[in-house]
């Protein structure tokens, strides 16, 4: 069993789309369309977080609009999709809003988020990320991408500053 990060100085959360919020599965279709599934439950978590006042972006290197019409059905503002460069994306969020970095968790599962993941406060993935992010993420959670990991890791931060 590993041990747990230091969450208590966490206010924002920020992941990534396909493989944390997703099962990383695209469904393409004959007009060009590609779906995804979301996991109900991480939608709940993520607008339990944003009413009790944590921060919650979305930085992807893809960018469709379904994705973006699911995130802002959960009141998610601060949605970043088409990100080149997610660590520039990160690094401007951070200093628009005044963000101290060591108070964001970012939950990643592939190498383009190597990066952000090595500049944030808490590093997590889902349990089937890739290798090498597992390797550097302090908290791996239980759940795999689009099945949990997400709700998990909210839930998991927000019980333990006792604000579930």
């Amino acid at each position: 069993m590993q041990a747990l990060p230091d969450f208590k100085n966490i206010t924002t959360f920020i992941f990534d789309v396909d493989g944390v919020l997703t099962d990383g599965t695209l469904l393409c279709f004959s007009t060009g369309e590609q779906a995804r599934a979301f996991n109900i439950k991480d939608g709940y978590a993520i607008r339990h977080a944003l009413k009790k006042g944590y921060r919650v972006a979305i930085i992807s290197g893809r960018n469709e609009p379904g994705v973006r019409k699911r995130l802002e059905s959960l009141d998610v503002k601060d949605i970043y999709l088409g990100s080149e460069n997610k660590l520039d994306t990160f690094q401007n969020y951070v200093y628009y809003y005044g963000i101290d970095p060591e108070t964001v968790v970012f939950m990643g599962d592939d190498m383009p988020d190597l990066e952000v993941m090595q500049h944030c406060g808490i590093s997590a993935c889902p349990a089937d990320a890739a290798i090498d992010i597992c390797d550097i993420s302090q908290y791996v959670a239980t759940a795999e991408g689009g099945k949990g990991a997400v709700r998990e890791l909210i839930e998991m931060v927000m019980k333990l500053q006792k604000r579930w």
